[in-house]
């Protein structure tokens, strides 16, 4: 089971909804069993999910204080992979969730102040050598400042080649359990939704390669 973290030092970023469509996708493209686990206080991705109409994916309850032994038993499960949605400023708590992930993705939105916001997130992941991937969110298409915000994080870790517009579908399917996925399994949304959930599952594979090549060489 692989393990994805998201999370974003600032509020607003759309993290909740980028786990919520990226579970979605996960298991409309036959990679299930998905497991949701809400970690976050304000518990909008557990809302999210009890508004929804459709089994899968599943959510776990599990605390926070107990989140290690609920991955296990979601591994024991026989689950392939669990997104887990993070509190945006609980620094001490997340820097734990870290530590249990395979990757963690960072939201962004093009703009100066969730720019400067991601510095916190990304110093953590570092000091721990935890991998991790930008995504940028709510972006313009072709407006400059988009161009200048992958230009810049680009400079403090690996960004997704696919950004996730601003569309009105995205939060407007939120509101009743659903995606935009599911309002319109052809439209744009849904083309970027699953090009990104390609993009991270290269990303995990590539992270498995490196770590398995580096165990060779310990032990060579």
């Amino acid at each position: 089971m692989r393990t994805i973290v998201i999370n974003s030092q600032k509020g607003g970023s759309g993290k909740t909804t980028l786990c919520a469509h990226l579970a979605v996708e996960a298991e409309r493209a036959g990679d299930g069993p998905v497991f949701l686990i809400d970690t976050d206080p304000q518990g909008t991705l557990s809302t999210w999910h009890e508004h929804r109409a459709a089994e899968l994916p599943q959510r776990a309850e599990v605390p926070l204080a107990n989140l290690a032994q609920g991955i296990e038993a979601l591994r024991a499960r026989k689950a392939t992979y669990c997104f887990i949605d993070t509190a945006p400023t609980r620094t001490d708590e997340n820097a734990d969730v870290f530590r249990l992930a395979d990757l963690v993705l960072v939201p962004i939105r093009p703009s100066p102040s969730d720019l400067w916001a991601a510095a916190a997130t990304v110093g953590l992941l570092k000091q721990a050598n935890i991998p991790f991937l930008f995504v940028l969110t709510q972006a313009k298409s072709n407006a400059s400042i988009t161009a200048q915000a992958a230009a810049a994080l680009s400079h403090h870790g690996p960004i997704a080649e696919t950004f996730i517009s601003d569309r009105v579908h995205y939060a407007a399917a939120m509101t009743d359990g659903r995606t935009a996925l599911e309002l319109a399994p052809k439209g744009p949304a849904a083309i970027e939704t699953a090009t990104l959930w390609k993009h991270i599952k290269a990303c995990l594979h590539a992270n498995m390669e490196k770590t398995s090549t580096a165990g060779k060489k310990r032990h060579g």
